[in-house]
């Protein structure tokens, strides 16, 4: 009987690229939130300013108090979304002294939202051609209109940033994968021990016929998106923990941990924190702590990254979040699906628009490390309902963006032809499906587990 021929896992050139997310070398002294929206607005207009002579090269450009009743201008800001709907800490105050609990919708959007433009010298109401609902406290644009008598500001025309600057792949000619997984929750009512082993056991190459494996054997690296492990949230809430329930709390890390010492011990695996993980709350959060993972950690090939988490595997640059920031679009704004968001935030050219204002996030004084620079090849978010997927394909053209889609207009102004791989990953432990990406081609697929016998 032959011998099979022993398999050699490939191996991709790795580069951690998440120093800018670190805040190990911030002091906080009780400062507030207003320097992080100046450095943004600072940052973004320089942007704008340079694109706004090959848009509307024949208008003046002023701020908000140099306004001229009826002359066409363009002005620069950051947007304030008014929302009717939107929760208060009055509302949850009164909702704990009600009787009668309010409900909590999905999403607060309502027909009375109006957007307000703000910049160093006052604010103004917008009114025309620009849709509250395709857009979110915290984002920057250049706007094209003129002052009405009523003292509005009447949008005729919008300009974004658009992409930024993306380098240039190099070619390959041989097939390395990327798997992405999120939403593991272990100890939750919904994590399948056998399901995720079924992974573990297909990615180190324990599970199909030669063709399988050898396919296994060219995944040269697994990214977990966050929410690996779920605590009950009676142990969370404050109040000391009994020493009968503390093995309760370690236990789902303690299991996560021997089935990720099962992954390193044959590829490089990164763990992001997601919001249910241990972790600081805030964004960006940071590397879950390697003592969390006794056995793991003892392996090189572990990688605690922050979220959001940034690298470069054989000059393929990837850019990803566990989902926090997606999902609070989805609460503020409207869109066709989370694909849209996700080309929103690289359009804005940043990644969390929404911070701090409804998305938590650290008081920086001087930089705003969610500002999207390069643009990625790859742009992963975790933790959504469903597998979703697209190529997105940037224009060399900068030209007016005109409202013409009902929610948002398909116009990508940027430097190049820039194209960018779109990823939602969902939730693990509710769909059994991971993603795996192709580097060569950036194309993906997905791998599929069930544990029962009627899927």
């Amino acid at each position: 009987m032959p011998v099979p021929m022993p398999m050699e896992r490939k191996q991709a050139a790795y580069s951690n690229l998440d120093e800018r997310y670190a805040i190990q070398g911030e002091k906080y002294q009780g400062q507030q939130y207003s320097h992080i929206y100046f450095t943004r607005l600072h940052h973004m207009r320089n942007l704008l300013h340079a694109l706004v002579p090959s848009w509307k090269p024949q208008l003046p450009v002023t701020t908000v108090l140099g306004l001229e009743q009826g002359k066409d201008c363009i002005i620069v800001g950051t947007i304030y979304k008014h929302m009717k709907l939107k929760p208060s800490i009055l509302d949850e105050y009164s909702k704990e002294r009600s009787a009668i609990p309010l409900v909590k919708p999905h999403n607060f959007m309502h027909p009375d939202d109006h957007l307000i433009l703000e910049d160093e010298s006052g604010r103004v109401t917008l009114a025309g051609e620009i849709p509250p609902a395709a857009f979110v406290t915290g984002v920057v644009v250049a706007l094209h209109g003129k002052e009405t008598s009523a003292g509005n500001f009447l949008v005729e025309d919008v300009l974004e940033a658009g992409l930024p600057p993306q380098t240039a792949l190099s070619s390959a000619d041989e097939d390395k994968y990327v798997v992405f997984v999120s939403g593991l929750s272990v100890g939750s009512g919904t994590f399948n021990p056998l399901q995720f082993q079924l992974l573990i056991d297909h990615i180190t190459g324990h599970l199909g016929d030669e063709n399988e494996q050898t396919i296994a054997s060219n995944i040269v690296r697994v990214v977990v998106a966050g929410n690996s492990v779920h605590i009950s949230p009676r142990f969370v809430n404050g109040q000391t923990v009994a020493s009968k329930d503390q093995s309760r709390i370690t236990e789902p890390i303690k299991e996560l941990d021997i089935m990720l010492t099962q992954l390193v011990s044959s590829l490089p695996v990164d763990i992001m924190p997601g919001c249910h993980d241990p972790a600081n709350f805030s964004l960006p959060q940071q590397p879950l702590h390697r003592c969390l993972f006794s056995g793991a950690s003892a392996y090189n090939t572990f990688s605690s990254c922050s979220n959001p988490h940034q690298f470069e595997l054989d000059s393929v640059q990837f850019l990803g979040t566990s989902g926090q920031n997606i999902d609070d679009l989805y609460k503020y704004s409207d869109a066709k699906d989370k694909l849209e968001f996700m080309e929103r935030t690289l359009r804005w050219r940043h990644l969390a628009p929404t911070a701090p204002n409804s998305l938590g996030c650290y008081p920086y004084t001087d930089k705003d490390p969610f500002l999207v620079e390069s643009c990625p090849h790859v742009y992963f978010v975790g933790n959504q309902d469903k597998y979703e997927t697209r190529l997105l394909e940037g224009s060399t053209s900068c030209k007016t963006l005109l409202f013409d889609h009902p929610t948002y207009p398909p116009c990508f102004p940027g430097p190049g032809k820039q194209k960018v791989r779109l990823i939602c990953i969902p939730r693990f432990s509710e769909s059994g499906v991971a993603v795996m990406l192709n580097l060569r081609n950036l194309e993906c697929s997905i791998l599929s587990f069930s544990a029962s016998f009627d899927a």
